[in-house]
């Protein structure tokens, strides 16, 4: 006698998993945040040294750092900015979707160390001074943009100003730097033709108002904007030296990014086939829960938001093979069950049971492998590493229990007892008890 009953709830879950997955792709598809291997973008790799000698690089210094690189980040505009301290003394900065890489690594990298000194390079404001958001562009009267700065203190910027205006021309000048250095000088740095000095007005007598203005024949609406933005977004309290740096263009990204899934789905459509072919129903369970498992990796990525590159689509295919290996390993342990002529039931209870160790052991190994490259990789190693992390539990989830739920649910039913030939099985190969 069939259980009727149990094909019914095997065929509402082939149809709910199907179902699952055609509403949730478009979703997913929208939803997946790409690495710049994949959408284009910049990367740069900086290792960061003290601004002064002495200074300590220790994990409150490169916290700031983060900051205030995330801070300058906002001003690219950038969305999903990915950054990361690696080996105490380096950071890591990944930006998707940048088209000028010249101006992301100008905006990342200036210290944007403020400072008003009189021309003998004496310190008498700094960044510190200025108020919060205190940069911004503005226009003279004959339309030149300029900078304008806001101080926190209009009675401190006048008795400074009134100090300058004491010394006799054309000594009362009051010189802002940007990124001034030990050793520099204002008689050179003036000379320069890209100096450091972006503004050294006269001072005639004091100023009793919070505003200065940073004026130049180089600052136009767009490099005033940047410099106002810089300023706005903090000086970094350390120096950082690029030692990598790479680009990938946004039409190079689209279309390794349509090649590489083009190869996954004729990867995947080819494991579906085999396993069809080779191993008839448990193949058809097979499909089922690795479309499951796809689904709910993706789902899953996309729930941590994650980005997803091209090594971590390299691990969702890999770990697609491995999730059929556990099915492979079950099936073929069915089937030498089924040869030494047990029927379906006893067959698939001995083949569960003489697999599970070996599927176990199997992923473990896979799993501390992909553990120690999270823990020791950087970059694309480490996406690789995650999304093979996530395949191996997902494995567990929908290509061990699950597959093995729907198989006892078919052979349960009895419609399969004298049908041995649907798991592969030649009826030559069975030998009688």
């Amino acid at each position: 006698m069939y259980k009727k009953g149990n094909i019914a709830i095997f065929a509402v879950i082939m149809i709910a998993t199907i179902l699952l997955a055609v509403l949730t792709t478009p979703w997913v598809v929208k939803n997946t945040n790409l690495g710049l291997d994949l959408k284009g973008g910049f990367e740069v790799l900086y290792e960061v040294q003290p601004l002064e000698d002495g200074d300590v690089i220790d994990q409150s210094a490169m916290n700031a750092t983060v900051r205030a690189i995330n801070n300058r980040v906002n001003v690219l505009g950038v969305s999903e900015p990915d950054i990361r301290i690696e080996d105490d003394n380096r950071i890591r900065v990944q930006l998707a979707g940048v088209s000028n890489q010249n101006d992301a690594r100008e905006v990342l990298s200036s210290t944007a160390q403020l400072t008003f000194r009189d021309i003998d390079d004496n310190v008498l404001l700094d960044g510190k001074d200025l108020a919060p958001r205190g940069a911004s562009i503005s226009y003279d009267q004959q339309g030149n943009p300029v900078v304008e700065l806001t101080l926190q203190s209009a009675e401190q910027f006048g008795e400074v100003t009134s100090e300058i205006a004491q010394r006799p021309a054309p000594e009362n000048r009051l010189v802002i730097w940007l990124d001034y250095e030990e050793g520099d000088s204002y008689e050179e740095e003036i000379q320069k033709e890209n100096s450091k000095i972006v503004s050294d007005a006269s001072v005639n007598g004091p100023i009793l108002s919070d505003k200065a203005i940073i004026s130049g024949g180089d600052i136009d609406a767009e490099s005033g904007q940047r410099l106002a933005d810089i300023l706005n977004a903090g000086a970094l309290p350390v120096k950082l030296e690029e030692i990598y740096s790479t680009s990938v263009s946004a039409q190079f990204g689209q279309d390794a990014l349509e090649k590489t899934v083009f190869a996954s789905v004729i990867g995947v459509v080819a494991i579906f086939l085999f396993m069809l072919f080779f191993y008839r129903l448990p193949g058809l369970v097979s499909i089922i829960t690795l479309i499951l498992y796809i689904n709910l990796i993706m789902l899953f990525f996309n729930g941590i938001n994650a980005v997803l590159t091209l090594p971590g689509i390299a691990g969702l295919v890999l770990g697609v093979g491995m999730a059929v290996d556990a099915n492979i390993i079950t099936a073929e342990r069915i089937k030498d069950e089924l040869r030494s002529g047990k029927s379906v039931l006893s067959a698939f209870r001995a083949g569960n049971r003489r697999s599970l160790s070996t599927i176990i052991d199997a992923n473990l190994t896979t799993l501390i492998s992909a553990a120690v490259l999270f823990y020791f990789g950087t970059s694309s190693v480490k996406g690789f590493a995650l999304m093979l992390m996530i395949s191996i539990a997902m494995t567990f989830i929908s290509n061990v229990f699950i597959s093995r739920y729907l198989m006892h649910l078919l052979v349960a039913s009895r419609f399969f007892d004298k049908r041995k030939g649907w798991f592969g099985v030649k009826e030559s190969e069975i030998r009688e008890l």
